[in-house]
């Protein structure tokens, strides 16, 4: 059972609203959580997640979950268990109540640790269902073009799951291009990355990826990758995060060339910003230098922006590359693709 409750009118003395909230929680006997906003209005429902600055509050009086920035909240109580981020990495169990506009208290297994509130990045009821846990999005776009017959689909898609010590992604994208007397385009790549998340920020990283495209003459590239990462910015605003550790190149072709394996090195950051209105950017750059081809390398990259509509509706814009300095024969050196779709998110 949860309850709602919102009070209005900034005059009022803050310690009518602390009896009213604690008189109402007591009174239904039911597990609730409670935010006091800059302006004095109180919200009291279930708290769900807070992430990327952004709060969410489901209430009983409207079919919409509110969603609060961070910094317009100036007191919280929760009464349901959180998975717990802080900036510096620290990851705890339990449930929060602010002290005064700037510390928050954390309740424990281990004990209470007063924090300020900035420090919080990530909220997530660790109560909740499977559902609650999972974040998913497709984009999906078709053209035809009479002249040649022309018809192009593609799809970009992403599934994520979050636990309290671990989180798993996995990510699949696809381009098909047919046209009369013309040899079909196609493109595919996809991963699957896996974090093990240990003290002060840091991560294992495990990740497999796919890649396959007709540019490159590339049937299959598979990559194994094994390593570990670092945030070194991890706020309500912004992340940006370096990795680095080995890899395994598995590569077939489309052309007569022989397969090709080697043992690979690699070097990666990526940079996400999401405290820009409406807009968010997350772009990532990994580089593979060989370590059993002489003088090889290659380089993935990618770039998208994100405009939210209402709905969980989005437009996006992504661009991706991939170059390898040393390609089979008849094959280019450098692949791209640059998309715009129009998308859904759980």
């Amino acid at each position: 059972m949860k309850i709602t409750l919102i009070l209005l009118g900034s005059k009022m003395n803050k310690l009518i609203f602390t009896f009213v909230l604690i008189f109402v929680i007591q009174g239904v006997n039911a597990q609730t959580d409670s935010l006091i906003l800059n302006n004095d209005n109180i919200i009291v429902g279930e708290l769900k997640d807070m992430d990327r600055g952004v709060l969410t509050i489901e209430t009983d009086y409207s079919d919409s979950d509110f969603k609060i920035e961070w910094e317009k909240i100036k007191r919280i109580r929760t009464e349901t268990n959180y998975l717990i981020t802080l900036s510096d990495g620290r990851r705890f169990n339990g449930n929060i109540a602010t002290l005064d506009s700037t510390l928050i208290s954390i309740y424990s297994e281990a004990g209470t640790e007063t924090v300020n509130r900035d420090d919080i990045v990530f909220l997530k009821s660790v109560d909740s269902g499977f559902w609650d846990q999972l974040n998913a999005s497709i984009d999906l776009g078709y053209s035809h073009t009479k002249a040649n017959n022309l018809n192009q689909f593609s799809i970009r898609s992403g599934i994520g799951y979050l636990a309290e010590r671990w989180s798993a992604d996995a990510n699949y994208n696809n381009i098909i291009s047919t046209q009369d007397d013309v040899e079909k385009i196609k493109r595919l790549d996809a991963d699957l990355t896996f974090r093990y998340y240990l003290p002060k920020d840091w991560y294992i990283l495990g990740q497999l990826t796919w890649l396959s495209n007709t540019e490159q003459a590339i049937k299959l590239r598979t990559v194994t990758n094994l390593g570990l990462g670092k945030y070194l910015i991890h706020t309500n605003q912004t992340y940006w995060g370096v990795q680095a550790g080995g890899s395994f190149n598995n590569e077939t072709y489309s052309t007569e060339a022989a397969d090709r394996q080697s043992a690979e090195a690699f070097f990666g950051t990526e940079l996400n910003m999401y405290d820009i209105g409406d807009f968010s950017l997350l772009t990532n750059l990994v580089a593979y230098p060989s370590l059993t081809e002489s003088g090889r390398w290659r380089v993935d990259y990618s770039l998208d922006t994100k405009y939210d509509l209402p709905l969980d509706f989005y437009i996006k814009i992504g661009f991706t590359l991939n170059f390898d300095n040393q390609p089979v024969e008849g094959a280019s050196d450098t692949d791209y693709v640059l998309q715009t779709s129009f998308g859904w998110e759980l």
